[in-house]
């Protein structure tokens, strides 16, 4: 499980991102390993025993986890960030294609879908996250409803068409945290506000990564 640097943040997060009205956690010992207690002395031992070495621990300080993306929390409301396009993101099913924007605040979304930065990229390891408006503005992710399992969530970025295949689409409530957890395989979460015109639960579509219909660039 990754742990967030910064939880207060990432639980306002789920509120404020994807509104529907307008506008290495090491896996650590929990505790030091046991000492050995030094050998009461008697009169004049014969013989001294040799202090047994304890093993090094063979467990290496870096595991699979350490190499996971962390999802950054998200800035303030109110602080309006510069939107940069990281790339383009379709839902062939639903006839949308739109800017892939980097950032989840407001200013963002307002202009397109927003990649939570820190969570993995297209085609990397990790769970790609984006959110997106259902109702307001370019309404990108309106019939996000409708996606069954099986289609496509098409990125493009670099030079390379990364897709993902939905398994799933989940009603959670806003402050399912879970949803921006990074997995150890090639998975893209989408979200939105839910239903349609209210914040008071988020839609969200989970996929797979395809390889075999992706074309990674060079």
């Amino acid at each position: 499980m990754i742990r967030f640097r910064s939880s207060i943040p990432l639980v306002v997060a789920l509120g404020l991102v994807a509104a529907c009205s307008g506008g290495g956690n090491d896996t650590a010992p929990t505790s030091a390993p046991s000492t050995t207690a030094a050998p009461t002395t008697t009169a004049a031992p014969t013989t001294t025993t040799a202090p047994t070495t304890t093993a090094a621990p063979t467990t290496a300080p870096d595991t699979v986890v350490d190499t996971l993306p962390e999802p950054e929390p998200v800035p303030p409301p109110d602080l309006s960030l510069p939107t940069k396009a990281i790339g383009t993101i379709s839902l062939p099913k639903l006839g949308v294609t739109e800017p892939l924007l980097s950032g989840v605040t407001m200013p963002t979304l307002d202009k397109g879908p927003g990649h939570w930065p820190g969570t993995a990229l297209p085609g990397r390891l990790g769970n790609v996250v984006v959110a997106g408006h259902r109702v307001s503005h370019s309404r990108p992710f309106y019939d996000l409803d409708k996606l069954k399992k099986g289609d496509e969530i098409v990125f493009e970025m670099n030079g390379g068409r990364y897709v993902y295949l939905v398994n799933k689409i989940q009603i959670v409530e806003p402050d399912a945290l879970w949803i921006v957890s990074q997995t150890p395989t090639k998975t893209a979460t989408l979200f939105a506000c839910h239903p349609k015109g209210s914040t008071k639960q988020r839609i969200v579509a989970f996929a797979d990564y395809s390889p075999e219909k992706s074309t990674p660039s060079a």
